[in-house]
């Protein structure tokens, strides 16, 4: 990295931090520092919210995510505008009436306090490791790849965070998510540009994605009936609605940007906002990365992504296997590009028959190539059992520091660390708010000033924050980061959905029966995940369903009891 990209780099960083320190100085209470006054503006809520999920996971695995399996994975986020439907018409006037600081606190009124606790640990729970990933998903690859070291980047990373969120709450948290997202889509957009002037004169935008349609990697939609299959039109309508009716309407971490609106409309716009535009900027990503792919069929790419794979194999015994598979990688290049050469003439001279022969080649050449890497990972995983193979998340940060001109490069490394920031800021913000409200303060004996529950918030943040830290060190990658974080709210985010759904529209059943349906769905979908009954996505219908059914058959069961007449 030169001078200028690291000058940007700090810069952007250092800027973020020393303005939401500033702007948020001076929370005069738990109300103030925990819903932002109340006085939010809609667009900084908006923004919050999408930069929130949108997480450095997002920026480094989805690009990766279309270069090697295509633009499918946008279905993921079709249920997401009827969520934010169903949120805005049901979920945003209760929690604005009842004037909640948490999502939680309503589930006492309605239940009980064990219900409310355990609803509350199940949160802490996901969102404490989803804290960590988001803090080491940055981390481990710029690690490996700048050679920087890893412990080092989770703890500046993390320490960046926890100052101006401890410092300003949610406040904080939103206004510096506005400047974030705007270095994030600013670094994409350049980058986007960039691909499309570094491809070969001769091939336009409109040619660039014909050859990224000819190699399947514009397939967005898939409406197979295959719940084994992750990505398709029924998963994401379905599976993929309930998890972000579950994570944006009862995640504390999504609850609590929307809380801080001024009213129940300011509040219902941001959400109207992220419904609209989410899936066009997921879709916007996933189409940087097909263009990656469409650059790296005209310029040379490495046979696995991962510099520390590579590293590990070529120092091990079986370096001469991998450099035999490198020089077939090699050769197999050329005949891509002279392929991609012959389509490319074809589609200029408007040949049917050509421009299926070429296309093909191209696909038997990219089967030869996926066979190839394939049998890479095999002598990776052989040399060292510990190293990633998967190299996905790679793809993105390779073709950064490999291709982009200087001060780009600074932008983008930016982009991936302000994104980290912005979703573990939030995260951070509600993990501190539901430990501090829900379990500390409600467990009270004796009632404390509002002066002591601000300091108390401020000190669970801080304690999180460090927790955070500490998952981070000891982390492992898992297939693909942006599928990782969407696992671990999966297994968890559809039985909290069902006890809030309980709560809304099931008014005859009580506490007991919603707590031990809840323990027991926890147990079932934690079963069903180990032994892969279904894609994760489904996870999020199931979980939500059985606490439901569970709930009304043992309150059936507890009013058939207690309705029993007693033995004499």
């Amino acid at each position: 990295m030169a001078l200028l990209d690291w000058i940007i780099l700090g810069s952007s960083l250092l800027f973020i931090v020393a303005y939401g320190v500033w702007k948020t100085r001076g929370s005069k209470d738990v109300d103030d520092y925990v819903r932002g006054g109340d006085n939010v503006k809609w667009w900084t809520i908006g923004l919050s919210v999408m930069a929130t999920q949108a997480s450095a996971i997002t920026f480094l695995s989805t690009p990766g995510q279309a270069f090697h399996d295509g633009m499918g994975f946008v279905q993921f986020y079709f249920g997401l505008p009827l969520a934010m439907i169903v949120i805005c018409l049901i979920f945003i006037p209760i929690y604005k009436k009842l004037k909640v600081f948490t999502a939680y606190e309503m589930l006492e009124g309605r239940f009980d306090l064990k219900t409310r606790t355990l609803t509350a640990i199940l949160f802490l729970v996901q969102r404490g490791l989803a804290a960590g990933i988001t803090i080491f998903a940055p981390s481990i690859i710029l690690s490996a790849v700048l050679g920087w070291d890893l412990r080092t980047l989770n703890i500046i990373i993390g320490i960046l965070v926890i100052i101006y969120t401890v410092s300003g709450g949610t406040k904080a948290v939103s206004v510096t998510q506005k400047q974030q997202m705007f270095i994030i889509m600013l670094g994409m957009f350049f980058a986007f540009f960039f691909i499309i002037g570094a491809l070969p004169t001769d091939v336009s935008f409109g040619k660039a994605l014909k050859i990224a349609g000819a190699n399947n990697k514009l397939d967005i939609l898939d409406f197979t009936f295959d719940t084994n299959n992750r990505y398709t039109f029924w998963s994401g309508i379905t599976g993929g609605f309930f998890l972000a009716l579950a994570y944006f309407g009862t995640d504390q971490s999504q609850v609590q940007r929307y809380l801080s609106g001024k009213s129940i409309r300011e509040s219902q716009l941001a959400l109207v906002f992220n419904g609209i535009f989410k899936i066009p900027m997921q879709f916007f990503i996933l189409l940087v990365g097909a263009m990656v792919f469409v650059f790296y069929q005209y310029n040379a790419s490495p046979l696995n992504f991962n510099p520390a794979a590579t590293e590990a194999v070529m120092s091990s015994e079986y370096a001469k296997d991998y450099q035999a598979l490198e020089e077939d990688h090699q050769k197999l290049e050329m005949e891509k590009r002279i392929a991609q050469n012959a389509y490319s003439t074809a589609l200029e001279l408007k040949e049917y028959n050509a421009i299926e022969q070429a296309k093909q080649d191209i696909i038997k050449i990219n089967e030869r190539e996926r066979a190839s890497r394939d049998t890479a990972k095999e002598l990776i995983n052989q040399a060292n059992t510990v190293v990633e193979t998967n190299d996905k998340d790679y793809v993105f940060i390779h073709f950064i520091l490999n291709n982009l001109p200087t001060g780009l490069i600074g932008l983008l490394l930016a982009v991936i660390l302000s994104a980290a920031m912005s979703s573990t800021a939030s995260e951070l913000n509600a993990l501190g708010t539901i430990t501090a409200l829900d379990l500390y303060k409600r467990n009270q004996k004796k009632e404390r000033d509002p002066k002591h529950y601000l300091m108390a918030t401020k000190g669970f943040t801080l304690l999180w924050g460090i927790i955070a830290i500490a998952i981070a060190n000891v982390a492992n990658l898992f297939d693909n980061l942006i599928q990782l974080v969407n696992i671990i709210g999966s297994i968890f985010y559809g039985n909290v959905l069902g006890i809030f759904l309980l709560a809304f529209f099931f008014k005859f059943v009580k506490g007991n029966a919603v707590f031990v349906a809840a323990i027991v769905t926890q147990i079932i979908v934690i079963i069903g995940f180990n032994l892969d009954w279904m894609s994760y996505l489904w996870l999020n219908a199931f979980g939500c369903v059985l606490v439901i059914v569970l709930a009304i058959i043992t309150q059936a069961f507890d009013n058939f009891l207690g309705n029993a007449p007693v033995a004499e």
